[in-house]
């Protein structure tokens, strides 16, 4: 079962703002009851958030360029205990074209220590809000508080499109 699996919480379907509150809310009551250390449950939850509005922005990206071919609003979270921390996972369909800088932080992230991490962190928040200056806040952050580099697979569907996933240990 999915308790005996460690699964905490687990959805997949149309990432809607009500959808992330509720499983947010979800999330939040279930690491009171376990009684979890306050910056573990602000971690997990940050993580759980920027993950999830990562799938909510790209699907609204992807419905504003008209792209219908696939349904961008559908993806995965999960989030469940892992040895001493927890897993917080989250996969969508993506463009090939637009994954690319993603994944270049990513694998630039991996190689960061913590210290080099907040660096960048500072860094970037420091930058000006020109478009785009930005990029990656999010992904720099996730790795902050990891206790692992962040994992991600890409499951190819076709010349055009692949399944994006990505796993932070907190």
């Amino acid at each position: 079962t999915f308790n005996t699996e460690g699964i905490l919480i687990c959805f997949a379907g149309p990432f809607s703002h009500s959808i992330i509150e509720e499983l947010g809310n979800a999330v939040k009551r279930y690491m009171e009851a376990e009684q979890l250390t306050k910056d573990t449950m602000t971690d997990v939850f940050s993580t759980f958030i920027e993950q999830t509005q990562n799938v909510r922005n790209y699907a609204r990206k992807k419905a504003d360029e008209g792209n219908q071919e696939h349904d961008f609003s559908s993806g995965i979270v999960v989030i469940g205990k892992s040895g001493s921390g927890y897993e917080v996972s989250s996969g969508n369909i993506v463009e090939k074209a637009d994954i690319r800088k993603a994944l270049d932080i990513l694998d630039m992230l991996k190689d960061l220590d913590k210290k080099e991490l907040k660096s960048l962190y500072k860094e970037t928040l420091r930058k000006p809000a020109a478009a785009g200056a930005n990029a990656g806040l999010g992904l720099i952050d996730m790795a902050r508080k990891a206790s692992q580099p962040l994992h991600y697979t890409l499951r190819e569907m076709d010349d055009r499109y692949c399944f994006f996933s990505l796993k932070a240990i907190i």
